[in-house]
């Protein structure tokens, strides 16, 4: 064969071989790339888990800011470290498209809630990996809350570019590192770098997919807001045998005074709760009707002989505001457990809101209930004169890292597209109103003038905020290949 004829062959043979890797659909390639390095993925990803991420720990929140920077920038990303004092530095990172008319920001946290190693079967920045009901999971905090979207976004940036398939829009990310403790700093950051933050849709990768199993997109989620109460005894604990039925007990006052807040359905009974809430469009109607019901299989795997809501779904519960005691305090218990009256009795109250409400609104409803209830409300330590001139005190501090819900209309062209674009990852997937977890969509919309949905990837029974936090290594696959598909968005 003369040697020209065979270099147009060989030439030919080339250009096949790329028209056929381009074919290739991101999920497809995701997928492939996934199955060929898996052990290698798990040895990363483990990596990335084992350094500290708490927020009592600045140093070592700074290091994990730092290796998701050298992540960025070891694949050719544009990456910097946004900051403003007092603050975890928010990373970020940019891949610029010519001609490209959009750009997609993906929203994502590697910071995690406080851990109590007692309360843990394996260190908690010790990945383990264990065999749970036949599939393999790795135990760490932040496995599913949110390291695995970090990771995911990372390994389909690696799959995208081994399979030669190019972006279409702008990327960028946004990685936050005090969403949990209700990022006070974010909107601040945000501000000071509009240009580099802004897009045309933030893709907010936190949160568990529906319990079904099948892959959830959420257009909206509550706000959040809390207080502390904390009420008042004796100076000093005295002997509940000499003072019993004379001296006032703050924790009995407490739990009167909390009792009084929600019937025995779960309704919470202080006064304008529930007023101003917007109401579900037809859409978000008809997504809740389609959307799984998994009411029974999670009362049966939660141990739960009844729920609240006088009947009503978890889903049509979650687009109604909440109130929850976090955590109580008054004395000693167990082994530690003494005679005695105690000097105070905290409580600290979780307030879930939904659009309509406003969280400084909705923390004076509580206070105004606690008032009506007899007590004399301060926000400070009180004092002798304070305790000893009001029948009944109660110190209420309000947090200021509250924030108000948002909710993203499902009939937008963008929020169709993303729709679609999860679903040729994904297959049918569950579409939301709101999902029960709170985050900052607020501040993101305004500051960076966008919209947001929620694609999240970790399996449901992760454990987030709680010991043996853990993730579904099968929903960090799953995640890999809905990350490549987001980004191949136009």
């Amino acid at each position: 064969m003369p040697r020209r004829q065979t270099f147009c062959l060989l030439f030919l043979s080339i250009c096949a071989g790329a028209a056929l890797s381009a074919q290739i659909e991101p999920p497809e390639a995701a997928k492939r790339y996934t199955a060929a390095h898996q052990p290698e993925l798990v040895r990363q990803y483990s990596e990335f888990l084992s350094i500290p991420n708490v927020a009592v720990d600045p140093a070592n929140l700074e290091k994990n800011a730092n290796f998701l920077l050298d992540a960025l920038r070891s694949r050719g990303v544009d990456a910097r470290l946004l900051k403003v004092p007092g603050s975890p530095p928010v990373v970020f990172g940019q891949i610029m498209t010519p001609g490209a008319e959009h750009t997609i920001v993906f929203y994502a946290h590697y910071d995690g809630q406080p851990v109590t190693p007692s309360e843990w079967t394996i260190p908690p920045f010790e990945p383990a990996i264990r065999t749970i009901d036949g599939e393999p999971r790795i135990f760490a905090r932040s496995a599913g809350d949110d390291k695995a979207a970090i990771f995911a976004q990372l390994t389909a940036l690696d799959a995208l570019k081994a399979s030669g398939i190019t972006f279409r829009a702008n990327i960028r990310f946004v990685w936050e590192g005090e969403e949990e403790a209700g990022s006070p700093h974010l909107e601040q950051i945000l501000e000071a770098n509009r240009d580099l933050v802004h897009g045309d849709i933030w893709l907010v990768c936190d949160g568990p997919v529906d319990q079904s199993g099948q892959q959830t997109v959420v257009f909206g989620a509550r706000g959040d807001a809390h207080l502390e109460i904390t009420l008042y005894g004796p100076h000093h604990g005295l002997h509940s045998g000499h003072y019993g039925n004379w001296a006032p007990n703050p924790a009995m006052m407490l739990a009167q005074l909390l009792a009084g807040m929600k019937d025995e359905g779960g309704r919470v009974l202080i006064p304008h709760f529930y007023d101003g809430i917007a109401p579900l469009s037809a859409t978000e109607k008809e997504a809740l009707a389609h959307a799984p019901v998994n009411d029974k299989m999670l009362m049966d795997a939660f141990w739960l002989g009844h729920t609240d809501g006088n009947g009503a779904h978890l889903l049509e519960l979650i687009n109604q505001p909440s109130l929850n005691i976090n955590g109580l305090s008054a004395a000693q218990t167990g082994p530690h457990a003494a005679n005695v009256i105690p000097p105070t009795a905290v409580a600290d109250l979780d307030l879930r809101l939904v659009v309509g409400n406003d969280w400084k609104v909705q923390q004076m409803r509580v206070i105004d209930y606690v008032r009506a209830r007899g007590y004399f409300v301060i926000d400070h330590d009180p004092s002798k004169q304070e305790l000893t001139s009001h029948p009944r005190v109660a110190k209420i501090v309000c947090d200021p890292a509250s924030y108000n819900a948002v909710r993203t209309p499902m009939e937008l062209p963008i929020a169709r597209e993303v729709t679609a674009s999860v679903s040729s990852a994904r297959g049918e997937v569950v579409l939301l109103p709101t999902m029960g977890g709170s985050v900052p969509l607020g501040a993101m919309e305004r500051a960076a003038q966008t919209r947001t949905v929620t694609v999240p990837i970790a399996n449901y029974d992760d454990n987030q905020h709680a010991a043996n936090e853990n993730l579904r290594l099968q929903n960090l696959w799953n995640g890999i290949e809905t990350m490549a598909a987001l980004m191949d968005m136009r």
